[in-house]
């Protein structure tokens, strides 16, 4: 044995190097957080006022029924003592090994020593103890409405999940055996990769879902060919190149959000929604939004609306030639695009053939999960902040939509990168995910406050461009697609607004799995159903009870769906025309464009 190794045979000037590294990195890590900037308190974190409330119910329930709060805790207590007890016999009796474990399975402890190593069993018998304790606890609170029941029980949650042993080094079996694998190295590798994120996010900690290294915008990702036909200061119009010799007459335009990007719809040929589309038979058409910097400070709602949507829609019938269009909304998208056809209709304007919308919210009574993050103490603060910056950072809402799945989003991908040391994944649609875009400050008020609060629309109130619109006067006909655990869009308030929407002639789709997976669903995957009912008039649990499933993916019944509403086949049309020459090739230069903060 070398005087550089333990009797264990690792390598000890080696752990000693890694650990001087460490010591490198951290003061490194510093530096890099006293860049962060400052942000109103608002974008934190609730108010204090809901843990007042919290706990003002706890109290009251503790002096009005105090033998239910003793219940709770003895049960606790005898439970945390009888584990206890068990562990404590096993070792009494020289046997290294946990003892009977009752816990739910749990994907965070898939290690197996969380189930066979008596320390590590302890600690995560004892955790979920714990939030089970905290769980029924709130549960059981009296003296909450609805709304602030589900905030407490969903930031509780939060609170217990970031408090999970996993995400910790020194209760955490799987990273120990790593740094002590590499003599420390993923311990580096780790801090090097919490380094690089909080550097890339001036002082703020995002984590990297994916190897940004690993995709360019219109090389690898988003290469369907096509070409910028139309620019203006909101939107860059691509014109998607034809692969059939003839297509259907009525042109089609999508309308992705502009919270994100539109290539979502067009990662890679294989799963490509853009794609397939074209292979179908379609001109299509797709508005690229510009990532707006602090200039845009003063666009709006009726900005999208005018110098979007009804641009694009003028656009398109002028290259095409054609009276009518299609359209389709995804998200924020299709919510604008319902608050453009109530509009359409107030002024007379017949220019769409037919909408689909693409897990959209126009009726906000039930906001679902994300509805946490719409009392009054969330939109203040970013009322507050985009007055002073703006815009709203696509830190914030990337952020936000995390959290809705922190254990999947954060929790588990810091794992693996700062604790296991590992590269994040190559993964298309993770990348997108983190390629976020900005949130112009007028648009953003008006959005939370007008529609996710106010829910003024589905009320017939909301105010935009000269008119008073109602989700009664959409009457085009209309297919809307949701998801069945979508997180941001639920599929039944999604339900509930197609319900009120004024058109006699309405198909609703649920398809299987979230908000992105159930729509980027290829029938080539063969992975996700989807659900079907032409009755529109019953409850959303009604319509579900009385559903049909059908396996494979939704896309080709929705194609049967538009093509007969597309008119019949005419010669394929290349891209543009005289008065509308080829600006750039798709994906464009709005995708790829980095706005000035």
């Amino acid at each position: 044995m070398t005087t550089n190794e333990n009797p264990t045979g690792h390598n000890l000037s080696k752990l000693n190097e890694n650990l001087a590294k460490i010591e490198e990195l951290s003061q490194r890590m510093i530096a890099a957080l006293a860049k962060k900037p400052t942000a109103d308190p608002g974008l934190q974190a609730p108010s204090q006022d809901l843990f007042m409330k919290a706990a003002s119910a706890y109290v009251n329930e503790m002096m009005s029924n105090p033998s239910k709060i003793i219940e709770h805790q003895v049960s606790y207590w005898g439970k945390a003592l009888k584990h206890y007890v068990d562990a404590q016999h096993l070792l009494a009796q020289g046997k290294l090994a946990a003892p009977a474990d009752p816990t739910p399975k749990d994907k965070r402890f898939s290690n197996p020593l969380w189930e066979t190593h008596p320390y590590f069993n302890y600690v995560k018998q004892q955790y979920l103890m714990n939030a089970e304790a905290i769980d029924t606890a709130i549960k059981g609170m009296e003296g909450l409405d609805e709304k602030e029941r589900k905030r407490v029980e969903y930031f509780s949650r939060q609170i217990m999940d970031m408090f999970s042993p996993t995400n910790f080094l020194g209760t955490n079996p799987e990273a120990l055996e790593r740094a002590v694998e590499t003599e420390g190295q993923s311990l580096v590798d780790g801090l090097e990769n919490l380094v690089r994120d909080i550097e890339a996010n001036d002082g703020e900690l995002l984590v990297s879902l994916a190897d940004k290294n690993a995709f360019k915008v219109g090389e690898n990702i988003a290469t369907t060919e096509g070409s910028v036909v139309y620019r203006n200061r909101m939107f860059e119009l691509i014109q998607f190149a034809p692969k059939t010799d003839t297509v259907h007459k009525t042109p089609l335009i999508i309308f992705p959000p502009w919270i994100n990007k539109f290539y979502i719809m067009d990662l890679k040929p294989q799963n490509s929604l853009i794609n397939w589309i074209v292979e179908q038979g379609y001109t299509l058409f797709v508005v690229s939004w510009v990532n707006p910097d602090p200039s845009y400070a003063d666009v709006g709602m009726d900005t999208y609306v005018e110098e979007g949507y009804l641009t694009a829609i003028r656009e398109v019938k002028a290259i095409t030639g054609e009276p009518k269009v299609n359209v389709v909304g995804y998200c924020i998208a299709g919510t604008t695009l319902a608050l453009t056809l109530s509009l359409m209709k107030k002024r007379n304007d017949r220019s769409i053939n037919s909408a689909t919308f693409f897990t959209a919210l126009t009726d906000f009574e039930d906001q679902g999960e994300i509805g946490v993050f719409l009392s009054d103490d969330f939109v203040d603060g970013i009322e507050r902040e985009v007055m002073e910056k703006g815009i709203l950072n696509s830190f914030f809402m990337s952020r936000t939509f995390s959290f809705l799945r922190s254990n999947d989003l954060i929790y588990g991908p810091a794992i693996k990168s700062y604790m296991m040391g590992q590269t994040p994944p190559a993964f298309d649609l993770l990348y997108w995910n983190g390629d976020g875009t900005n949130l112009p400050a007028r648009m953003a008020v008006e959005y939370l406050r007008g529609l996710c609060q106010g829910n003024k629309f589905a009320a017939g109130e909301f105010e935009l461009l000269g008119e008073t619109l109602s989700i009664k006067d959409v009457s085009v006909p209309i297919c809307a697609i949701a998801c069945e655990t979508d997180h941001i869009a639920a599929w039944k308030s999604s339900y509930d607004g197609i319900r009120k929407m004024g058109s006699k002639d309405k198909t609703f789709i649920v398809s299987q799995s979230g908000h992105i997976a159930g729509i980027i669903n290829p029938p080539s995957k063969k992975k996700y159903g989807h659900f079907t009912n032409p009755e529109m008039g019953l409850s959303h649990d009604d319509w579900m009870d009385g559903a049909d499933f059908s396996e494979g993916s939704w896309w080709p019944r929705w194609e049967t769906w538009l093509s007969k509403r597309s008119g019949k086949m005419v010669e394929a049309r290349k891209p543009g025309d005289s008065k509308h020459p080829i600006l750039a090739s798709a994906p464009g230069t709005y995708v790829v464009a980095k706005p000035t903060s």
